[in-house]
């Protein structure tokens, strides 16, 4: 009974780390944007570059922030994820604050398919003849000046 204890109390130093990417905003950070006063260089000044600007319309800047945790099979888990989005005028003042959490997360799949590579594809008895022949033997080091090893001994004088 002691040793499933320790078996199961081990298993926390196992753990694998959070990994923490992007840029988060506090609370207190999106206090003080207010819409209508806050401008392009406050918003620069007090959060730093953000993650992102609109491709698109350049007034529409995102700060990303996640947080992860391998799982089986060094699979990134989610453990959490914000987004805010901030919109400017043209004058560059801040229209409006978009905070958008993990609940407002988009799946998406990836495309099937493959994309074709040049010069068609090798069957598997190409693969596995393919360098038959091309071996060329790297030269000893130091044959040319006499040094280096000659019948697998060190010469008398070296080392």
């Amino acid at each position: 009974m002691l040793g499933l204890a320790f078996v199961l109390a081990g298993c926390g130093l196992f753990t694998a780390p959070k990994n923490y990417r992007g840029q988060s905003v506090t609370q207190d950070q999106l206090k003080q944007l207010v819409p209508g006063t806050t401008t392009e260089a406050d918003v620069t000044a007090l959060l730093g570059t953000p993650t992102s600007r609109g491709l698109f319309d350049s007034n529409r800047w995102a700060y990303m922030a996640q947080v992860t945790r391998s799982r089986i099979g060094r699979f990134p888990g989610v453990l959490g994820q914000d987004v805010v989005v901030l919109t400017f005028n043209d004058q560059g003042l801040l229209e409006k604050v978009e905070h958008l959490g993990q609940k407002q997360a988009v799946q998406v799949s990836m495309a099937g398919g493959a994309t074709p590579s040049p010069g068609g594809s090798a069957s598997f008895f190409q693969q596995l003849i393919g360098n038959v022949g091309r071996y060329t033997p790297a030269p000893l080091p130091n044959t040319a000046t006499g040094g280096g090893l000659q019948g697998g001994m060190p010469q008398e004088g070296g080392l």
